[in-house]
């Protein structure tokens, strides 16, 4: 029995009331992962775009390697991302109308509050914001060089050929992306929003959605950041953004037979 409501819940089985045939519940699995994955993704990419890890993905990458600045963000983001999906997995306990209307009154919040930001923002903002992140990551820097302290190396006979790659991955720039990233996502909109979604859709689709918008949207910034940053029309996303949690705020109040329940 914990196995079925663990494969339900990830969406990898229906829901105890859909119809037994075999087809209908590999269609309603199917829908369940679907609806998890578009949403996430689509949520994420909106969010994401001229978002502070947006900015620090782009302005390390301009002074780093671009591949560890990508690996190191997209680790710390894929580790939140099932961090998050499984908080909201987590949730399943409560009872399902009670998530559906928490996560409602979350969405309508998050909406409210964007279209409000794209009404006081300035035409600058994208750029405002990316020389902010900038001036931070260079203090940062500029204090990890007066503090810092040199290490003896290993001589390389002495270390494993594992390790050795070990080392060549986790260097002192994926480190700093990992952490940066990983700081500024926790108790970002984009989080929250991950723990909502799969709290109401199937979580194992939430989190393939979210790693592939979080994929997406810092392989932008690593390649075309400052580009972006001077062009992107941060307020017209942050007002679509504002609407399409509202949509999806009235989706979940008057679109789900669940609520009434």
């Amino acid at each position: 029995m914990f196995l079925y409501d663990y494969r339900v819940e990830w969406g990898m089985l229906p829901r105890a009331n859909d119809e037994s045939k075999p087809s209908n519940k590999i269609n309603s699995a199917w829908d369940l992962f679907f609806s998890g994955f578009s949403s996430s993704l689509y949520v994420i990419i909106i969010s994401e775009l001229g978002d502070k890890t947006f900015f620090i993905a782009a302005i390390m990458s301009m002074q780093h390697p671009r591949a560890l600045v990508y690996c190191g963000a997209m680790f710390a983001l894929i580790t939140m991302t099932m961090l998050s999906a499984l908080l909201g997995y987590a949730t399943t306990i409560v009872p399902r109308f009670v998530t559906l209307y928490l996560s409602g009154v979350l969405f309508l919040i998050f909406g409210v509050k964007m279209l409000y930001e794209a009404y006081t923002m300035s035409s600058s903002s994208a750029k405002d914001e990316f020389d902010e992140v900038h001036m931070q990551i260079t203090q940062s820097k500029s204090g990890d060089i007066e503090t810092g302290t040199s290490v003896p190396e290993t001589p390389r006979s002495l270390i494993s050929k594992p390790i050795l790659i070990i080392k060549k991955i986790l260097t002192p720039i994926f480190v700093e992306a990992f952490v940066l990233t990983f700081l500024a996502e926790w108790g970002d909109r984009s989080q929250i929003t991950t723990i909502v979604l799969a709290a109401t859709k199937s979580a194992l689709g939430v989190i393939v959605g979210g790693v592939l918008g979080h994929a997406l949207c810092t392989g932008l910034a690593v390649l075309m950041g400052r580009f972006v940053a001077q062009r992107i029309p941060v307020q017209w996303i942050t007002f679509i953004g504002g609407v399409t949690f509202i949509i999806f705020a009235f989706s979940v109040f008057f679109g789900n037979p669940d609520m009434n329940s």
